[in-house]
């Protein structure tokens, strides 16, 4: 049985008071397991990016000559992780984010359940965990943006795959807009805005200095910089950037879950032309963004504005292309132990998402190690290759006995307003 919460409590929830039997999650069996696969696959990818922001300046992410070693070994990591990682995974999180809104209420309709109420309650405790974790640990959330755009996406579930395509697109395009508009318009800018612009992206020495020493020192100094961050990244950066992309990609998740891409049922011939038509433009864009921000020596008037709008747009077909392959690879071996790996880190995505924040933090960070500054790109990927392992062990042998992972719990538990199973023998299969 699943234990409901005292009475009590629901006065804080009138319209969602205790739910019955008929509103538990999805029970293992019931699981789309591309779907597991894909998360799992993204929540490991997004960690090369992720890892130079908990580990270097954050000048260096957008600008790679900004601090330390930008040649040889380094150099080409920094080229490898931006045309096969930067902005890719972090785009198949926001289509699947979509996807599951449709999943989520629609099962929740066939029920006779008010879904949307559900996933108000739902979106509202991601952002509370999204909060928590934006201005406790790491600067760097996607989970506030998520549940921002989660409160109107839904709204958009009954509309047509094609209308949902159409729309993705449009919102997508307005940041490309922005960026244009903003860089054609840089020579009218004030000259105090143009410069403090100009020292983000070229920081001076002495920003650099204390930027290190605010990570390198403890929790409480940390909040200087990381509720400065998540504030920017809560309100401009959402609004000129993250917020329009985040919602147009969960409107075209919600049309290839509703076109049956994401649940490996088309066929192979469908997903090998998308993965080669994925590929080819994509890489083609993001490649020729690479070669024009070098050529631009990554000066700010360009590569912030036009430059960048290469990968905009380029890791768009290569984010298309490692769905096709995941879903060839589901559809091909299920059962292998690297698809079963993936399926259960994908199934603990939540709680792994933030394990990857606990364990950078710590080791970088000065409440821990203090690497901060210390560790050069290829450090920073052997780091995210031992915690690939780490994860990908874990993960399975957690829900061996475990029906959730513990924040995946946590989140269902308040959702549904009942108290989940949690260990593996008490679900009813």
């Amino acid at each position: 049985m699943v234990a409901c919460f005292p009475a009590r409590f629901c006065i804080f929830f009138p319209h969602l008071s205790c739910l019955t039997m008929k509103t538990q999650p999805t029970l293992s069996s019931e699981r789309i397991v591309s779907l597991d696969v894909l998360r799992g696959f993204a929540v490991l990818g997004i960690l090369i990016m992720n890892i130079q922001s908990f580990s270097m300046i954050s000048a260096a992410y957008f600008f790679p000559t900004a601090y330390g070693d930008f040649t040889g070994i380094h150099k080409g990591v920094w080229i490898f992780s931006h045309i096969f990682a930067d902005t890719k995974f972090i785009t198949i999180f926001s289509i699947l984010f979509g996807a599951g809104i449709v999943l989520f209420t629609e099962r929740l309709k066939r029920k006779g359940i008010n879904s949307v109420a559900l996933h108000y309650r739902r979106i509202f405790w991601l952002l509370v965990f999204g909060l928590m974790h934006a201005y406790l640990l790491w600067h760097g959330d996607i989970l506030v943006p998520y549940a921002l755009c989660g409160f109107l996406v839904v709204l958009f579930r009954k509309k047509t795959p094609r209308t949902l395509f159409i729309l993705g697109l449009v919102f997508i395009a307005i940041p490309s807009l922005f960026y244009l508009f903003s860089g054609t318009t840089m020579h009218y800018w004030p000259e105090e805005q143009a410069n403090a612009f100009i020292r983000s992206w070229q920081p001076l020495m002495e920003d650099i200095q204390h930027e290190l020493e605010v990570f390198r020192g403890g929790w409480l100094k940390q909040m200087e910089i990381r509720v400065e961050e998540s504030v920017y990244m809560q309100t401009v950066a959402l609004f000129f950037n993250t917020g329009w992309r985040c919602f147009g990609l969960m409107l075209i998740g919600m049309a290839l879950f509703k076109t049956r891409v994401l649940s490996a049922e088309r066929t192979n011939r469908f997903y090998l032309i998308l993965a080669l038509a994925g590929l080819l433009v994509g890489l083609v864009l993001v490649i020729t963004g690479v070669y024009k921000n070098f050529e631009h020596h990554f000066a700010v008037e360009y590569s912030f504005f036009l430059g960048s709008q290469y990968n905009y747009w380029g890791s768009l077909g290569i984010s298309m292309a490692y769905i096709a392959l995941i879903m060839l690879l589901t559809k091909a071996s299920a059962n292998g132990w690297f698809l079963r790996s993936l399926k259960a880190v994908g199934q603990m995505a939540f709680t792994n998402y933030l394990l990857q924040t606990i364990l950078c933090t710590f080791i970088f960070y000065g409440h821990g190690l203090g690497l901060f500054g210390r560790i050069e790109r290829f450090g920073q990927i052997l780091i995210v290759a031992g915690i690939w392992v780490l994860q990908m062990v874990v993960s399975p042998l957690w829900l061996k006995y475990f029906r959730y992972g513990p924040l995946e719990w946590a989140w269902r538990s308040l959702t549904y307003w009942n108290l989940q199973p949690f260990k593996r023998e008490t679900e009813n299969l």
